[in-house]
Formats: structure tokens, C-alpha cells, sequence
């Protein structure tokens, strides 16, 4: 089976009922079907597809796969039909071992499947101990030296294997590791390690610098689609537990708790408005640029949250420097104010209204603008140091202080200078 024809088989596969796909499954060589199902993505439930052709089968399935896509099948499977798979496999204390690593850890993200040779070797000696290994696995990404205890000591650059005498030692030609994690490091660590240096694989090591196994780019490559996807879906006020696929009803039930929050903070808003309503009735003209101050504050709210939670998801703010982030997005939002405010000032004056209405609603739309700048530095930045996470909670309470000191700022400017 060709790699381009494993994507359209996956989706064929994904697309069938439970007996029609075990049917399929049945006719396919088993290379074929494992492969097919390591390319199934988590919403298409491939755990459905071990559970549709019964134990035996698909512990030969799994079998064939790498040990980081077995894991992360098994792991999907009821406990029953878990053990039940688990007790057709050859080698199950190393799946085991790995399943009790946390999913979104460095131990959930590796695989076992290493190339490692002694560092007293010859490289000559080496290279059949690598064309031994790779017999078992063809992703040849690092070679790695370990000493007599399976230690890590260094990595050995696939061309100084090819091009030094084969006489010469592996522990003269290896080189350092440029970055290795523990098992139980979080896989956004991992990711931002790997950006960092480069690299195709990280090594993965315990607290005796053991070598347990390796992540590769493709791994960490799904970690980040799935956090993006998470920071996405909460920062629009979506559960990231909801799945893409999900019932109607499931969606209901995941987003109607955050709109209820939202509902709540949008009184707050509602209540200054109505503290102020005997100045709209005598001052009708301010009810046109009230829509006007808050939707653009909680734009420029937005986009100052924005910067400042990918700032915070990459650990690019230390708290040092916590307040001068925030002196930059007030000054970025005054300035945007009284840029954006004296259009809407000259567009007041255009339509006829008195000059003292244009002047209201510039400084209206410079203050909510400054008040949207320190907002959304400064909230993530506290829910964060509060411990909770500052793309799920910030926008609702951003957007209540923008729409809060929007109109708090007109109606009360409108209130003192043209009544």
C-alpha cells in the first residue's frame, strides 16, 4: 500500500458503519489496516474500528504500529475492551508502561522505537547495529550513543557515520544532544523545545538520564493543531472538551453555560445605560454613538487580549515585564483613540450636530480605547497569575469593561457638557 492510497483509505474506512468497516477491515492486509488506522483522526473514533473486528485481530493491529500511535488508540478503549486487547499482546508491560504516562505529556507523545548504539563501538560496528534496528522502524531521525548502563551521552550525525574511517569510535564523532525532556514534562513544553532548537526528535530520558524513547515532528505537529484548536474554541467561549463532531445537543450543553456568564456581564452594561436614560431622552444624537464607543473599544480590546494571551501561551512575558506590556497597549490605545475619535468627531460635525457633541465623542472614543488597552493586557496577565486560564475567561470580562466605560464615558461627557 503506497502512501498516497493510505488518506483515501482512512477516509473509507471512517465513512462505513461498524459492520461494513469490519468487513473491509478483514479483507485488508494487516499492514494496509494499521496503517489506515494510525492516519484516522481522533474524531473519526479509530479505537471504534479494534473494537468492530474483536481482541485478537486487533491486537495484531496494533501491533504493527508504533508504540506512541498504539498507546493513544488503547487509551480511547473501554477498560474492559482495553484488557481484553492488552492480553493478546507479546509485549505488554512496555505498552502499559507507557499508557501510564499523561496523554498531554512528553511520556504520552513518545515512542519506543529508538536507534541507539554503544558510544565504545566502532562505526563500522555501528552501522550494522543501526541496519539491525531500523529492520523494525524506517523513521531514521537521530542516531543516539548510550553507555553500558543505557544511558544517553550524544547524538551522531548521520554523515560523519558515512564519511570517518570505520575504525574510529562513536563516542569521537558523537555530539551533544541539543535538548532532551523528561517523560512527564507537558507536550506544549516539548513543542516550544523542538521550535527552539530545530530538531526532528527530542530524546526522551528519565531522572538517570536513561533513554525511554523519542518524539518526532509529526507528534508534535498534532499537539499543536489540537492546541490551537483549544485556545480557539476558548476564546470564543467554547468548551474545548466539545467535540468538533458533536450532537447538536452536545453543543448546547457545552456553549449555554458561557452564554448565561456573558448574559450576566451584559446587565452590567444594560444598568448604565439605564442610569442614564433621562440624558439620552433629552440628547437623542448620543444614542447613535453608543453602538459606535463600545463595538470599537471592544475591538481594540480584542486585539490587545489577542497579543497578550499568545504572549502569555508561549512564556514570552516574564513578570517582570508584566507592566511595561501593559503601558504599551494604553499607549497603543490612545493613540488609536484620538486617531479613530476625530473621525467620528469630524463625521458628528458633518452631519450638523453642535460642535460640543463632536468633542464628547472624541474623548469618549479615546478613553474607552485607552480603557480597552489596559484591559486586555491587563486581565489575562491577573487570571493568569490567579491560575485560570486566560483564553477561556478574558474576552467576556474585557468586553464588559469596554461596553461598561464606553457608555459610562459618553452618557457621563454628554451628561455634564451639552445638558
Amino acid at each position: 500500500m503506497t502512501p498516497e492510497l493510505e488518506l483515501p483509505l482512512t477516509a473509507v474506512l471512517a465513512a462505513l458503519d461498524e459492520p461494513a468497516r469490519a468487513r473491509a477491515v478483514a479483507e485488508l492486509p494487516v499492514e494496509a489496516a494499521s496503517s489506515a488506522l494510525a492516519e484516522m483522526e481522533v474524531a473519526e473514533h479509530p479505537e471504534e474500528m479494534l473494537l468492530a473486528v474483536g481482541p485478537d485481530y486487533a491486537a495484531e493491529l496494533v501491533e504493527e504500529l508504533p508504540s506512541d500511535d498504539a498507546v493513544d488508540i488503547i487509551r480511547e478503549l473501554p477498560p474492559e475492551d482495553r484488557e481484553a486487547v492488552l492480553s493478546e499482546f507479546e509485549d505488554r508491560a512496555e505498552v502499559e508502561k507507557l499508557l501510564t504516562y499523561s496523554e498531554d505529556s512528553a511520556g504520552g507523545l513518545m515512542t519506543t522505537e529508538v536507534v541507539a548504539v554503544s558510544e565504545e563501538a566502532s562505526l563500522g560496528e555501528a552501522i550494522e547495529e543501526i541496519r539491525r534496528q531500523s529492520e523494525e522502524s524506517d523513521d531514521l531521525y537521530q542516531v543516539y550513543a548510550v553507555d553500558g548502563r543505557g544511558r544517553l551521552k550524544g547524538v551522531i550525525p548521520i554523515t560523519k557515520l558515512i564519511v570517518a574511517p570505520p575504525s574510529r569510535r562513536v563516542r569521537e564523532v558523537m555530539e551533544p544532544v541539543p535538548a532532551v525532556v523528561r517523560p512527564e514534562q507537558d507536550q506544549e513544553q516539548v513543542a516550544r523545545l523542538m521550535a527552539r532548537y530545530n530538531v526532528a526528535a527530542v530524546p526522551v530520558v528519565d531522572d538517570g538520564e536513561r533513554l525511554l524513547g523519542r518524539i518526532t515532528f509529526d507528534d508534535v505537529i498534532d499537539v499543536v493543531e489540537a492546541e490551537t484548536t483549544e485556545d480557539l474554541l476558548k476564546f470564543g467561549g467554547v468548551s474545548p472538551e466539545e467535540d468538533l463532531s458533536a450532537s447538536w445537543l452536545g453543543a448546547v450543553k457545552s456553549r449555554l453555560p458561557w452564554l448565561y456568564v456573558n448574559l450576566l456581564t451584559a446587565f452590567l452594561a444594560g444598568a448604565v445605560v439605564y442610569l442614564f436614560q433621562s440624558t439620552i431622552s433629552r440628547v437623542v444624537a448620543l444614542a447613535v454613538w453608543m453602538p459606535i464607543i463600545a463595538g470599537m473599544g471592544g475591538n481594540a480590546g480584542t486585539q490587545a487580549l489577542a497579543v497578550t494571551v499568545r504572549r502569555l501561551a508561549l512564556k514570552e512575558l516574564p513578570k517582570g515585564r508584566a507592566l511595561g506590556v501593559i503601558w504599551k497597549e494604553m499607549l497603543v490605545g490612545a493613540v488609536n483613540g484620538i486617531a479613530t475619535g476625530a473621525v467620528v468627531a469630524l463625521v458628528a460635525g458633518i452631519t450638523g450636530e453642535v460642535w460640543v457633541l463632536g468633542l464628547v465623542v472624541l474623548l469618549a472614543m479615546w478613553g474607552n480605547l485607552l480603557v480597552a488597552g489596559f484591559a486586555g493586557a491587563f486581565i489575562p496577565i491577573l487570571l493568569e497569575n490567579l491560575g485560570v486560564d486566560p483564553a477561556i475567561a478574558s474576552s467576556i470580562f474585557v468586553t464588559t469593561f469596554t461596553d461598561v466605560c464606553g457608555f459610562l464615558l459618553l452618557l457621563g461627557l454628554g451628561a455634564i457638557l451639552l445638558m
